[in-house]
């Protein structure tokens, strides 16, 4: 078995292919994944040749529309870039491209726990420059998310503002790469309710929903005291529980789909 065979089976196999809505676009998720580890690892430079469309057909095993819709995504995430009669080559800044954090990366409980554990340093630290930098119209703005949250009667609703309230305190920050990470991060922020809701009866999502909402008046409080160690301990026990929820969810293997 080839490399990027290898490299393609274990993607497929840990589930980091993503989203996947067909087979073909199984493999090219896959072919991606395979490639990006190799230019990551320095198999693959900057100014390297990619393989032809022919040779990888015939080393991963997939067809010629497999290739091409691969080396489409990669050109789209500025990895690859095509010269006219000499072939496909690594862009010179692949190994520096931004950051990211795609829906199809955050399907399986562990994914989620890995995301978390990152907010909840993330989340900590923002709430305490928030505190200590808010303004009175960044107060207002909490305060609206906050009432959003209490009045939502859906989960789509209740999401939109979880995001928007994070995305206020990202703002009260006045750093503006705060802003710019959570706007990137979007909704990946509030992890999917039904994993740990599933087959709960309605008194436990309301009562869910009301632990919520009292985490977020805690940060939300600290906030307007402008006391910025509480607002880190609030920002902080707010995430530990989620991501000790998610942890256990794993422990008892349930799964993300």
């Amino acid at each position: 078995m080839t490399t990027v065979q290898n490299l393609m089976h274990r993607a497929v196999r840990d589930g980091s292919a993503g989203v996947m809505t067909t087979k073909a676009a199984s493999l090219a998720d896959a072919l991606v994944r395979a490639f990006v580890q190799r230019i990551d690892t320095g198999e693959l430079p900057p100014g390297a040749r990619f393989p032809t469309e022919k040779a990888v057909v015939e080393s991963a095993g997939v067809s010629r529309t497999v290739v091409r819709e691969a080396f489409a995504r990669l050109a789209a995430q500025g990895m690859l870039e095509s010269r006219r009669g000499s072939g496909a080559f690594v862009a010179a800044n692949a190994r520096y491209r931004a950051f990211q954090v795609e829906p199809g990366e955050v399907r399986e409980v562990e994914d989620v726990i890995k995301l978390l554990e990152m907010r909840l340093a993330l989340e900590t630290e923002m709430a305490g420059l928030a505190a200590e930098r808010r303004s009175q119209k960044d107060l207002e703005a909490l305060g609206a998310c906050l009432d959003q949250l209490r009045e939502s009667d859906d989960v789509d609703g209740a999401v939109a503002a979880d995001v928007a309230f994070h995305a206020a305190i990202a703002r009260a920050t006045h750093n503006e790469y705060y802003s710019r990470f959570m706007e990137f991060l979007g909704v990946r922020l509030v992890p999917r309710r039904s994993l740990y809701l599933r087959d709960q009866p309605d008194l436990a999502r309301v009562n869910y929903a009301r632990a919520i909402h009292r985490d977020h008046e805690a940060i939300y409080s600290a906030i307007a005291a402008q006391d910025t160690a509480r607002a880190r301990r609030a920002a902080r026990q707010h995430m530990q529980k989620s991501l000790d929820r998610h942890r256990l969810l794993a422990a008892m293997n349930v799964s993300a789909e």
